[in-house]
This record gives structure tokens, C-alpha cells and sequence, in this order.
């Protein structure tokens, strides 16, 4: 998950526990940050503290990269491009949702406003991405 909101990172991981999925969630503050951990740049050069993301949950307005440049550099790089990313973030904005799919979002999801939403969010995005579809290994 890559989100600089330290409150929606907590409700995020206090959520995929509560809706009882057994994805382990690593958490990254920005766009940098992420393609870093995806890269296992720096403090993420050790493969075992950064494995491959079988799914990216993305915010869109982090400092430093932004989840639109992030997303961008995801999808253009064929070693990145198969990992699925869901945008999750607080925008309405009809522009980020055509410009999410545009780059090659999977899905764009607003965060919910209550813990209640958020846990069945993240049941449902577990159980499609883990369940039901095919992801490529």
C-alpha cells in the first residue's frame, strides 16, 4: 500500500485483519518510496523486506511522486506492468478517475468514510484479487 496518511494506513491494516484475509500488507509513504520498495532500491535492496506485490494499492496525491507518476512508471516498465494496482483514494474527480484508467489502473475505489465500509472494501478486494481472478506469477 502506498499512502502518506499515517490514519488511513492503520485503518487500512486494522481492516484487512478484521475482514480476516491472510495478505500481509507493506506499507510505503509515497510514490518515491514505492518504486524503491518495486525497484528493492535502498532500504528495500534486501529481498526478503520487500517481495514482490501481488497487488498495489495506491493513493493519488502523496508528497515527493505523486500515485499518477508512480502509476505511470509502473506501467510502462514490463517488469512492473502485471502487478495489478487498485487506486484507493479520497477523489472524486472525474479527471483522476479517466486519467487513473488512462495510465493502466485495475480499479479505482474512493476510500469509505467509515471503518465498517473500509473493511468490506478490503474483504472485496481480497476476494476478487486473491480468490477469484488469475494473477500471473
Amino acid at each position: 500500500m502506498a499512502d502518506d496518511d499515517e490514519d488511513d494506513c492503520m485503518l487500512a491494516r486494522e481492516a484487512l485483519a478484521e475482514s480476516q484475509l491472510a495478505n500481509k500488507l507493506h506499507i510505503v509513504n509515497d510514490g518515491e518510496q514505492l518504486m524503491d520498495y518495486l525497484y528493492q532500491r535502498g532500504i528495500y535492496a534486501n529481498k526478503s523486506s520487500a517481495p514482490r506485490p501481488n497487488l498495489i494499492l495506491l493513493d493519488l496525491n502523496m508528497p515527493k511522486k505523486d500515485g499518477r507518476e508512480a502509476l505511470r512508471e509502473i506501467k510502462t516498465d514490463p517488469r512492473l506492468r502485471q502487478i495489478p494496482v487498485v487506486i484507493l483514494t479520497t477523489s472524486k474527480a472525474e479527471e483522476d478517475v479517466q486519467s487513473s484508467y488512462d495510465l493502466g489502473a485495475n480499479s479505482f475505489i474512493m476510500k469509505p468514510v467509515t471503518f465498517a465500509s473500509l473493511v468490506e472494501v478490503m474483504r472485496t478486494i481480497g476476494k476478487y484479487w486473491f480468490d477469484v481472478v488469475e494473477l500471473p506469477l
